[in-house]
């Protein structure tokens, strides 16, 4: 083990006595991809653990897309589970637009993990939704793929640290978004990210006007 994991063996047996109290995490996490397992630490912050403020996160962003959407004239649907020739999934956010005929596959993020499968998981679903949405009647004319991520420095810096993988995927941003979800164009659907900003605070309020509830940035 302790040639596997690179590390001295009195270190081994100090672990397996118990002693890890000054052992480095990277020390313990050698041993862990020694034995092919992997280490997962678990954060939790005034006793509430961090996924669940995770899920709360991501549940504000979706309702205030949603809201947003419905203002604009969108149908909403949201948490579409699907099976579609033995892929399966779930998207956040499924809108149509009856006027124009577009479809809207709107993924959101409240942390951004892993860009290629993020982007991936996007195209997936895309590709997919003219499928799905038959389902429900919605007859696409073409399909439109968003990424939503709140507006904080953490997100800015993982969009900013791939910035050309994004521009090439995803190239529309702030005014363009707004634009183009106010009028969807069938010959340019959109491809964007959407950083959305004050989200807790948008749903809290219950605003209904989209302009004015948040900021799209």
């Amino acid at each position: 083990m302790a040639a596997a994991a690179r590390i001295s063996r009195s270190t081994v047996s100090r672990i397996e006595l118990g002693g890890v109290e000054d052992v480095a995490v990277r020390t313990i996490d050698a041993i862990f991809r020694a034995l092919s397992a992997r280490l997962e630490l678990v954060v939790t912050w005034n006793a509430e653990a961090l996924d669940r403020l995770l899920d709360a996160d991501h549940a504000a962003l979706v309702e205030a897309v949603a809201r947003t959407l419905r203002v604009l004239g969108w149908d909403v649907a949201v948490e579409v589970s699907f099976n579609v020739r033995g892929e399966r999934g779930s998207i956040d956010i499924l809108a149509f637009h009856g006027a124009t005929g577009m479809l809207l596959v709107v993924e959101i993020k409240s942390v951004i993990p892993d860009l290629q499968a993020t982007l991936l998981v996007l195209d997936r679903k895309a590709r997919l939704a003219a499928t799905i949405a038959r389902e429900r009647g919605w007859i696409a004319r073409g399909t439109a793929r968003l990424l939503v991520v709140p507006d904080n420095r953490t997100a800015r810096r993982r969009v900013s640290m791939h910035e050309a993988t994004f521009t090439a995927a995803l190239p529309e941003r702030t005014v363009a978004v707004r634009r183009w979800l106010r009028q969807p164009d069938p010959e340019h659907p959109l491809a964007g990210l959407w950083f959305l900003s004050d989200v807790r605070g948008t749903v809290a309020r219950h605003r209904v006007s989209a302009p004015r509830g948040h900021r799209l940035a």
